[in-house]
């Protein structure tokens, strides 16, 4: 048995059949939430439960707005989230469909064809940054928290950044095509100076408190692979 479904049999015990159920993962940036929200979404839906996923990213607030507020790089900060329209689209799903607005990380801004509305599922699973704080109020029945050390977060940072940014060479629509003028080692540098000034910080002020009131730790090693679960 994998440890992701090591974490999908907790789940299922903690569930007791309520539906919908909501499950939170939250962590730092790059530190995995989605794959390990497709993971989990495959396990459970082995079950025959219908499971969904969404990202908290939708409701980042557009680049033009926090532009005009001057804080675009307080992207995936607290206070760049819709958090009112995130509490009332969860607490929609709860008795009748509800609209999840998307977010590309290659246009790097909230894209509306991605939006997507949805039927209350068996099982919602909602990954993003800093869901701890208004765990409660946000109405998630399990919080889960995906945990690494600070610099095997740096590298996997940098080889996503890098990724997109080798992505972006025959895609002038990317974020990342602005990039482009930089050698390869000038990118990582780069990068490695975007994570130490912005994802760092916000992982240790805003992120980071979720170890310690998540109903789950999920810990992993510098290969992806999961080390230790915790259950509280």
């Amino acid at each position: 048995m994998t440890r992701a479904n090591v974490v999908a049999d907790l789940i299922r015990a903690r569930r007791e059949g309520r539906a919908p159920y909501l499950v939170g993962i939250t962590g730092a940036v790059a530190a995995g939430k989605s794959t390990l929200a497709a993971e989990l979404a495959e396990a459970l839906a082995a079950d025959g439960l219908r499971v969904e996923i969404v990202a908290t990213d939708g409701f980042l607030m557009d680049n033009a707005a926090l532009t005009a507020r001057g804080a675009l790089n307080r992207k995936g900060f607290p206070e760049s989230y819709d958090v009112a329209a995130m509490r009332a689209a969860l607490a929609t799903i709860r008795t009748g469909p509800a609209d999840f607005p998307g977010y590309s990380h290659i246009r790097y801004d909230i894209d509306p064809a991605l939006s997507r509305r949805l039927a209350p599922p068996d099982v919602l699973i909602v990954e993003g940054l800093s869901l701890h704080a208004g765990a409660a109020a946000l109405g998630l029945d399990l919080l889960i928290y995906l945990d690494a050390d600070e610099a095997v977060l740096e590298g996997w940072f940098s080889e996503r950044f890098v990724g997109l940014w080798r992505a972006a060479e025959h895609d002038p629509t990317s974020f990342y095509a602005r990039f482009r003028h930089m050698t390869e080692p000038e990118t990582r540098a780069f990068a490695v100076q975007v994570w130490r000034a912005i994802n760092l910080p916000n992982l240790r002020e805003h992120i980071a408190g979720g170890r310690e009131v998540a109903d789950l730790v999920v810990r992993k090693g510098a290969d992806h692979a999961i080390l230790d679960v915790t259950s509280r």
